[in-house]
């Protein structure tokens, strides 16, 4: 297997970080735009000659309630994104439990590193280290100053130094190829409608313990019950559930193939990285983060080899391909 196409995955890349930005607006407003339009169907309704309620839809206030909202949804997310854009680095690292590492600590990964960004002509990133006797690690980072591999301490305890350059190498090809760029993009976005979500359903549980099924009328005679409110939450849990497979599907398991390759290629020893996903895989450690979102950046997900039913079901949309596999490409490398 030859690595080709280096700029070819930073563009495709750039391009779906361009299209996720453009892509999570549409999605965000056509979820509220579907929430306003079932609340007045089901909100809305006259009785027939017969006695029994009949509900309609009145796009033009469906439309006017949007317009208002529209400028608070489209600020709101806008500056959320910021935010978690400009403090992704430090958010991450809370969420692993992350630490500077020093030159001092651990010579021997600043020599790695520095002897590899040489030979990749790549700026030295930041290398944080994780207080965790298992095996993992991953790369961060949107810019020059935010670009950070992230290794655990049972990673520089087990693997030799041809094993961890290997391993470093994939990092840093992820850095160059502008894959954290996009992940970082993806765990933002599927971050926001996540909180959203978590907020309308705690909102809802709260109502249906200490609100009743009691309705609430707008003096027209109008309102709605809890059991509609509970229905419209769960079409927009829906929705939002769609986004977060769409947002996986976005971001392609051949960049981990890549990855591989080109951490081969800066180490010279393909055999070596095998070797190294080998040992990963066995005791994969960032378990007990239990992010999924923040798992897309692993080299090898701390939960891929369980057998159950959800593993089954997540592994349909996993981001990365099957260790045996990978393995099996390097060492016909």
């Amino acid at each position: 297997m030859q690595y080709v196409g280096i700029q070819t995955q930073i563009s495709r890349n750039n391009t779906k970080s361009v299209l996720l930005l453009l892509f999570f607006p549409v999605i965000l407003l056509g979820m509220t735009w579907v929430f306003l339009a079932l609340l007045n169907f089901f909100g809305t309704y006259t009785y027939d000659q017969y006695g029994n309620v009949v509900h309609a839809l009145d796009p033009e206030v469906v439309t006017s309630q949007f317009l208002s909202t529209l400028p608070w949804v489209v600020a709101a997310v806008g500056v959320w994104f910021l935010i978690a854009w400009k403090a992704n680095t430090s958010m991450i690292r809370m969420a692993t439990g992350a630490r500077p590492l020093e030159r001092k600590e651990n010579p021997r990964v600043y020599n790695i590193v520095e002897n590899l960004c040489i030979a990749g002509g790549m700026d030295m990133p930041q290398i944080n280290v994780v207080d965790d006797p298992m095996l993992n690690a991953f790369a961060s980072g949107i810019d020059r100053d935010s670009y950070t591999v992230t290794v655990t301490t049972g990673l520089l305890d087990v693997l030799d130094d041809d094993e961890l350059a290997g391993v470093i190498g994939h990092e840093l090809t992820h850095i160059r190829n502008h894959d954290t760029r996009l992940l970082i993009t993806s765990i933002i976005f599927v971050g926001i409608v996540s909180t959203i979500m978590t907020l309308v359903m705690r909102t809802l549980y709260n109502v249906m313990w200490f609100g009743g099924n009691s309705r609430r009328s707008n003096g027209k005679g109008n309102g709605l019950s809890i059991v509609v409110v509970l229905v419209v939450g769960l079409v927009c849990a829906a929705i939002a559930y769609l986004f977060t497979l769409l947002t996986r599907f976005a971001i392609s398991r051949k960049r981990e193939f890549m990855a591989d390759a080109g951490g081969a290629e800066l180490c010279q020893n393909p055999l070596a990285l095998a070797s190294a996903l080998r040992k990963i895989s066995a005791y994969p450690g960032l378990g007990s983060v239990e992010r999924e979102d923040i798992a897309q950046l692993y080299i090898i997900h701390p939960h891929e080899g369980e057998q159950s039913l959800m593993s089954f079901i997540s592994g349909l949309f996993s981001t990365h391909p099957s260790v045996e596999e990978r393995i099996r490409l390097l060492e016909q490398f």
